[in-house]
């Protein structure tokens, strides 16, 4: 697939087969994400891929009784909002489960810490349509980041404690086969030339 058509058509994919991509292409997937731009080329971001069934159970059921514990109030986000209530209602699978959770970290403090964990996730979910695999960015981790029991989780499994968590990918094979790649009508992301 060529590099526009792969950006072009790239979608979200919300439902994943239960079957794990071979490692070569979570390799290819993450190996994208390593070559994405950082400031003053820092290549900080730090990426935790996930592919125990069990951790992804346990991180699941943690972070659906965080959520359930948070309160909504008028000023929260509109997908933070969606994310309490659904944990709350007990329904709520926030990677999609997909068979493949990537979480991105950067270092605590760090000015672009969020930008350039963004210009790797996106590398990786361009690669990840090139490769004929669904993905899907996930923010709810970082909306955790300074929840304790999120932090002690991922510790164990290779978060520094000088790190903040900037997002996640899920990753697999698009249920039905290959992932959604119709063309989206564009009414935002307005440009002005000069």
């Amino acid at each position: 697939m060529e590099a526009i058509e792969a950006i072009l058509t790239r979608r979200s994919t919300r439902k994943y087969r239960d079957v794990l991509p071979e490692r070569e292409l979570i390799e290819k997937v993450i190996e994208a994400g390593r070559f994405a731009p950082s400031g003053s080329n820092s290549q900080a971001t730090h990426m935790i891929v996930i592919t125990d069934k069990e951790v992804l159970a346990n991180l699941l059921i943690l972070v659906k009784n965080e959520f359930a514990k948070m309160e909504v109030n008028e000023d929260t986000y509109v997908s933070l909002k969606h994310s309490i209530n659904a944990s709350k209602s007990g329904d709520y699978m926030f990677y999609y489960d997909a068979p493949v959770l990537i979480v991105t970290a950067n270092k605590k403090g760090y000015g672009n810490a969020i930008a350039d964990s963004a210009c790797v996730l996106e590398n990786m979910m361009i690669a990840a349509n090139a490769l004929d695999l669904g993905s899907c960015w996930i923010n709810q981790l970082h909306w955790l980041d300074e929840n304790e029991a999120i932090r002690d989780f991922l510790y164990k499994y290779g978060l520094g404690e000088n790190e903040t968590i900037t997002g996640g990918l899920a990753l697999g094979y698009a249920d039905g086969g290959l992932p959604n790649r119709a063309m989206m009508e564009r009414k935002g992301n307005p440009v002005t030339w000069v």
